[in-house]
């Protein structure tokens, strides 16, 4: 049994029954049948409805849902920003799945007066990957294929945190782009999978979820290890060269990752967290 709760009321086996579970704002959404019409505002949400068995149910997706490759011929209704809500009417979806975050507000209220069911998927840690596939399964009437793929991301999960446990931390700074120079604070899930490899993040304790921050807030704080993903138009750790006297770059610790993997809480951000986990222990054999 998983940590969340599950609001069962008869199951969907056969029946017109009610399948309530809640979603990562702590909302009850009920579906009285299946959703077999599914609009994704978000990307990782659409790796999570594939991942679940729902791909074939997705009628529209948001810009750069495109994984797996069947994603690509999904029809687009906008950006994760802004969304086209005449054609998500159009659509006619019984079921949405969005995510929260800074400019998502007034869309998502926009979309709730449809009087379509709202999914809120936010997992603000690693193990929130896994129970988002099956609480959307629940949804969709596909828990039998989602079920065996939850269990392989939960074992896992728990064979990294076997690997790393009690590994020595490595001080990390994670840039998420570089003008202006973004970062991510202890309640991102990067930062999850950043403990998860025994790395400490230099920002944890800011406010902001994903603070602007400046350079010489970095050099101050002198990270052993920096992370920074590969994106078009982004400049990368390589900006970090220039001061020698950084730790991360006297010891050969600037690190590229995948942002594709990293920077969205769909299944494949676990594969993404043991590269970051390898790459931290390359950092702890520089150690001089």
């Amino acid at each position: 049994m998983t940590r969340w709760t599950w609001l069962i009321c008869l199951g969907f086996a056969g029946t017109a029954s009610a399948v309530t579970v809640r979603d990562d704002a702590g909302n009850a959404i009920t579906l009285r049948t299946p959703a077999l019409r599914v609009i994704s505002m978000a990307p990782h949400v659409t790796e999570l409805l594939f991942a679940a068995g729902g791909g074939e149910r997705i009628v529209g997706a948001v810009d750069y849902s495109d994984y797996p490759e069947a994603a690509n011929k999904i029809p687009r209704i906008g950006s994760n920003r802004q969304v086209d809500i005449e054609r998500v009417m159009a659509m006619k979806p019984d079921l949405i799945v969005a995510w929260m975050h800074g400019s998502s507000e007034r869309q998502i209220d926009m979309v709730k007066k449809l009087g379509v069911p709202v999914y809120h998927s936010d997992p603000q840690t690693l193990a929130g990957i896994p129970d988002n596939l099956e609480r959307l399964a629940a949804l969709m009437g596909t828990s039998d294929t989602a079920r065996p793929v939850a269990a392989a991301l939960r074992s896992k999960l728990a064979a990294l945190r076997a690997t790393y446990a009690g590994r020595a931390p490595v001080r990390t700074f994670y840039q998420v782009w570089d003008k202006p120079l973004y970062t991510l604070n202890g309640r991102h899930i990067v930062t999850d999978a950043l403990r998860l490899c025994g790395g400490e993040n230099i920002f944890d304790k800011l406010a902001v979820i994903a603070p602007v921050v400046t350079v010489e807030s970095v050099l101050e704080a002198d990270p052993e290890a920096v992370f920074g993903s590969a994106e078009k138009n982004y400049g990368g750790v390589n900006l970090w060269r220039q001061y020698p006297t950084m730790t991360a770059v006297r010891n050969g610790n600037l690190f590229t990752v995948d942002g594709n993997l990293l920077n969205r809480a769909g299944p494949r951000m676990i594969q993404g967290a043991q590269a970051m986990c390898e790459k931290l222990d390359e950092a702890r054999r520089h150690r001089r």
